[in-house]
C-alpha cells in the first residue's frame, strides 16, 4: 500500500520509524543494548510493508540505529529508493541497565514505574543501572541536528528508524514539553515537519498509533 499523504513534500520531514517486530517483542523481554534481536518472520513482512507504505514520498536518506532490528527496518525501504542505510549513533532504544534482557514482573514494574514517571515530569529519573529520559534526549537530538544539517536545507522526506521509547521521548521534546505523545506500533511512523516558525522548530504531520500490544513496555501510563 502506497501512502501519497506527503507525497508533495513542502520542505524536509523527519520521518520517525519505529522498527518492526522481533521475538524478544513477542517475549515482552527488555531488550535495548545493540545489537539486540533481529526481526522476525512477522518484523521482515512488516518492514517490506512500510517500504511499500513510503514508496510515493520524496526520501532523500534513510538512517538507522546500531541495532540490527532498526537496520533490517530500513533495509527496505532504502532500497526502494535506491539508497543506503546510513547508521547514527545515538538514536538507539532508551537503556535499561539492569533490567536488560528480562521479562518477569519485577522487572517490567521497575520498567513501568520509571517510565510513568518521566511523562509525569521527572525526566531526570534513571532506570536503575539505565538511563534516564535526560540522557536519551541528551544523544538523541543532536542526532536529529545532525541530519537536517545533512539535508543541506533541500526539500524531501529524511526516515530515522528507531524504537518505540526513544521515538515517544524524542518526539515529545521536539515538539515542545506539553506535547502529549502517543503509543508507537511496530513500524508506526511519527512524521515531523521542519517548521521555523513553531517554537520547538517542528510541528507533527503524522502519528500511526493504536491500541497498544499487551506486554508492549513503551506503551506506559502516558496518554494513549
Amino acid at each position: 500500500m502506497r501512502d501519497e499523504q506527503d507525497a508533495g513534500i513542502d520542505g524536509l520531514r523527519l520521518v520517525l520509524v519505529r522498527h518492526g517486530q522481533t521475538d524478544a517483542n513477542v517475549r515482552r523481554e527488555l531488550d535495548t543494548v545493540p545489537p539486540g534481536s533481529p526481526l522476525n518472520a512477522l518484523g521482515l513482512r512488516q518492514a517490506v510493508s512500510v517500504a511499500e507504505v513510503l514508496a510515493g514520498w520524496p526520501v532523500r536518506a534513510v538512517y538507522a540505529s546500531r541495532a540490527i532490528r532498526a537496520q533490517q527496518t530500513a533495509a527496505p525501504v532504502a532500497a526502494t529508493h535506491r539508497l543506503g542505510v546510513t547508521v547514527l549513533d545515538g538514536v538507539h532504544e532508551v537503556l535499561v541497565g539492569e533490567l536488560e534482557g528480562r521479562s518477569d514482573l519485577p522487572a517490567r514494574t521497575a520498567f513501568d514505574e520509571v517510565y510513568d514517571a518521566w511523562w509525569g515530569g521527572d525526566l531526570d529519573r534513571r532506570l536503575p543501572g539505565g538511563e534516564s529520559a535526560l540522557d536519551l534526549r541528551a544523544r538523541f537530538l543532536p542526532a536529529v541536528d545532525r541530519i537536517v544539517a545533512r539535508s543541506n536545507g533541500e526539500r524531501g522526506a529524511v526516515v530515522l528508524v528507531s524504537h518505540g521509547a526513544a521515538i515517544r521521548l524524542a518526539a515529545a521534546a521536539l515538539l515542545g514539553e506539553l506535547a502529549e505523545t502517543q503509543y508507537v506500533p511496530n513500524t508506526g511512523r511519527v512524521v515531523l515537519a521542519h517548521d521555523p516558525g513553531a517554537p520547538t522548530g517542528w510541528s507533527l504531520s503524522h502519528w500511526d498509533s493504536g491500541p497498544p500490544l499487551i506486554g508492549d513496555v513503551t506503551a506506559g501510563a502516558a496518554p494513549a
